[in-house]
Formats: structure tokens, sequence, C-alpha cells
């Protein structure tokens, strides 16, 4: 009985020093009363003004104001008023910046509203709350499997509000249009939630932002790091080629070949598992090492590279249609213009990001196609 009394002891003593934070409304008190009065109203119209009373009467009890707040955003959120919901939800989290359940709030609002830096900010401060469980010293007396037990029934009761989280924030930095704010996202992310079951698609967004803002020595750090994390990944390989084969740095067109030739090694001895994932992958490392050849000049077996790219992505959207424009703009740069036409010409019946480079280009062919035989016959 009096082991059983200090393990609940000692869990109450891990939870109360944690970081997770939880609101306390005492049951009975003029406090809940009177937030059952608002759950029992019916007119969703009146429950705003009853919760800013609520809000007034209660303004000297600080559990009363941020749980007040966070019903106000809700019932602002359920009214589409954004803004209004994302007002509330924050002065909460200003009141109870660890508290799980206003995160996850604040975080689906955010969402909605497009709010990025609020999504992010969100996830990062629920990481830092449930991973700071586990940070707290053990108590003297308890041994380590004791411990790492209590741990875990202290996180248990939030870890799908710290998984929501963390998908949130993945979510939002792919979202985020701004390489450079994205970048900052991705670097906070790194550090809150390491070990996340999406280091392999951080590290990848991360090589694919420093190839935008062409940060070349960063690029080179990510890579490795992100090989060093899985260096069989496919999917990663193909990244760092992509990212290196649009790098005008010296010997980046090199380092792009390199990496787009060990994914197609990778990729022979691949077996069982997804084999559309896998034909996926191999024509989008097709693409990258056609690309990283034109880069370096190399023609002739670049086209052959983006020819199988073609075979292998038909029917992969975006992918496809960028190895088409690659192929077409290595048919022009070698002069075979009716190849280029044709192939630019099947690229501009599909509706996408390169539909209007496609046509662009298939202009140029076309104009030096009709110059052509005007120059041979002089």
């Amino acid at each position: 009985m009096r082991r059983a009394l200090l393990i609940i002891l000692l869990l109450q003593s891990i939870i109360a020093s944690a970081q997770v934070a939880h609101l306390l409304i005492p049951a009975g008190s003029p406090e809940d009363k009177d937030l059952q009065a608002v759950a029992a109203e019916n007119d969703a119209a009146k429950r705003i003004p009853m919760l800013q009373d609520f809000l007034q009467k209660y303004a000297a009890n600080p559990q009363a104001v941020i749980y007040g707040q966070w019903q106000l955003a809700q019932q602002y959120l359920d009214t589409d008023d954004t803004a209004k919901a994302l007002e509330y939800g924050q002065k909460a989290v200003a009141g109870q910046p660890n508290n799980m359940d206003i995160l996850v709030f604040v975080a689906g609002a955010a969402q909605r509203a497009k709010a990025y830096d609020v999504v992010v900010d969100s996830a990062l401060r629920g990481a830092a709350a449930f991973n700071g469980i586990a940070a707290q010293p053990k108590p003297e007396g308890m041994d380590q499997e004791d411990f790492a037990l209590r741990v875990k029934q202290a996180q248990d009761p939030v870890r799908s509000s710290y998984e929501f989280l963390e998908v949130a924030g993945l979510n939002a930095m792919l979202a985020e249009p701004n390489a450079k704010k994205r970048m900052g996202y991705i670097e906070q992310y790194i550090t809150a939630f390491h070990g996340s079951r999406f280091q392999e698609q951080v590290m990848q967004l991360a090589v694919s932002t420093l190839g935008e803002l062409k940060d070349s020595a960063r690029l080179v750090s990510f890579g490795e790091k992100a090989l060093a994390a899985n260096p069989k990944s496919m999917s990663t390989l193909v990244v760092l080629s992509e990212a290196f084969g649009e790098s005008s740095d010296a010997g980046a067109g090199a380092r792009a070949e390199s990496y787009a030739r060990k994914a197609l090694d990778l990729s022979k001895t691949q077996t069982g598992g997804d084999a559309g994932q896998l034909q996926l992958y191999t024509g989008m490392a097709h693409s990258a090492l056609g690309n990283a050849l034109l880069k370096q000049d190399k023609n002739l077996p670049a086209i052959a590279e983006l020819k199988s790219a073609t075979e292998e992505l038909k029917g992969q959207s975006d992918a496809y249609s960028l190895a088409l424009y690659r192929l077409g703009f290595a048919y022009a740069k070698t002069g075979k213009l009716a190849d280029a036409k044709v192939t630019l010409t099947e690229l501009v019946k599909i509706e996408g990001p390169y539909q209007p480079m496609a046509k662009d280009l298939l202009a140029k062919v076309e104009a030096g196609a009709a110059r052509a035989p005007a120059r041979k016959g002089r």
C-alpha cells in the first residue's frame, strides 16, 4: 500500500513539475455554474456576450479568465470569425502557454486562417511542453525503469495532442511560400521535435528550401545530415540532386549528378515495397540526372536520361511535366527542333506550373524552325 501511494505521489510530482499545464475550475464554484449556463444556452448568438460578461465578472481569477478566453475563441470560430478566434485563443495561450488543449485549438484555427506563423508557434510550444515531462530530473530513490514508466504515463494523456501539433507544424512549413521564413520554421522544428517521425521529410524540405535560397554552404551541411539520418533514402538523394542541379556554384552540377546516380543505383537493390512509388522515385532520379547533365553541357546523355524519365513518370502529374519540359529544352538546345516541338506541344496541353513555360519555349522553337530553311537557302 505504501509503495502504491509512493508511486502515485511521485507521478503527481512529475506531472506537477512538468511543462504541460491544465485549467482548474472547481466543480460547483460560481465560475463553474456560470460556464454551465453558457453551455446550456441553445442560442449560439447569446453565448458570446455571456462569455464576455463572464470575463468581466471573474477578471480577478486567472484560471477563469483563461478558460473564458478559450471558450470565447471557440464560439468565434464556430461563427467563422477566425480573426476573433485567434485573438482570444492567443490571449488564452499568453495566460497558459503550455496548455496542450488550447495550443491544439489555436493551431487548428490558425490553419483555417492560413496563419502559418501561429501554427508553427503553437506546435513549438506544444513540443516543448510535451518533451518537458521527460526532461524533469528523476526523483531521488526512484529507479530508471520506474521513472521511464511514470514519464510515459504522464505523456500518454497528451500524446495525441503532441502528434496533432507535430503534423500541423509540418503542414504549415510545407504551405509557407516564403523560403526564408520556411527555413526559420524548419530549424526551430528540428530542435523542438527532435527524433520526429517526419525527420526525413523535414530534412528534405530543408534541402529543397536551401536550394531555393541558393545557400550552398548550408545546403551541403543539411544534405550531409539528411543522408546521415538515412543513407539509403532515394527520395533524399533525388531532392539533393534537384537542389544542387539548380545551383550555379562551381561543382554543383557534378554533385547533382553524383546524388542522382546514387539514387538510381539504390533503385536496383530495392525489393518488395510499393512498385509504383519505386517507379516514381526512379523516374524523378532520371529527371534529376538529366538536368544535372544538361547543366554540365553533356547534352546527348542528358536526353537519354530525360527520355527514360518521361517513360517512368507518365501519369505522374507535375513530375512528368517537369521531365517533359527538360526534355523539350534539351532537344532545343541541341538543335533537334522537330523533337522539341513534339515534346513541348504535348506539355502545352497539360495544365500546371510548366504549361506557361512550355508555351514560351515552344514559341521560340517554332520561330527558330521557321528561320532555319531561310538560313539554309543562303
